[in-house]
């Protein structure tokens, strides 16, 4: 089987043990047999779509990708690859409930911001959180608080939600 992915989920596959693949920021069926790529990505060939922004999704998305090998991680092997990650690991299988209020911008950093236990409101908040792509649209003035998005971040899934989860976890 021929598989391609993406660069953003290139550190998944590495960590689900497929050695054999090709790198395509743009995945077209001519290029192989399977596609891993975000979950917001479309393509024409069989596809596995995964999600990376939480401990959660990067702890499922290694199990799923390792499922279409012939050596399937389990979920201690999976485990072995957060201890190297302080803040990944203690949201991987957390319930924080914080009294922080919050407004969103984006989909993509719901799941993150709730796996940190802040409240997720449209009115009377603390601090506005958006993606840097979306600098331009925020209305609200003050205690904003930027997250890097895909560009000039690191593409390993664990680095990326490091950072993410420590900029939110410095507003506590």
């Amino acid at each position: 089987m021929k598989i391609v992915t993406t660069p953003m989920c290139e550190e998944i596959v590495k960590l689900a043990g497929i050695r054999d693949y090709n790198i395509n920021k743009f995945p077209q069926k001519e290029d192989g047999d399977l596609a891993i790529l975000l979950s917001e990505s479309n393509v024409e060939m069989d596809a596995v779509q995964i999600k990376i922004n939480t401990s959660k999704q990067i702890f499922e998305s290694i199990k799923r990708v390792s499922a279409i090998t012939d050596n399937e991680l389990d979920d201690d092997e999976v485990l072995s690859y957060f201890a190297d990650y302080e803040l990944c690991s203690k949201y991987l299988n957390s319930n924080f409930k914080r009294d922080v209020n919050v407004k969103v911008y984006s989909e993509f950093l719901k799941d993150i911001v709730s796996d940190v236990g802040f409240n997720m409101v449209f009115e009377d908040f603390d601090y506005v959180i958006y993606p840097d792509y979306l600098k331009n649209e925020v209305s609200e003035t003050e205690n904003l608080v930027e997250i890097p998005s895909h560009n000039e971040i690191s593409k390993n899934p664990f680095d990326k939600a490091e950072l993410r989860y420590g900029i939110l976890e410095n507003l506590i």
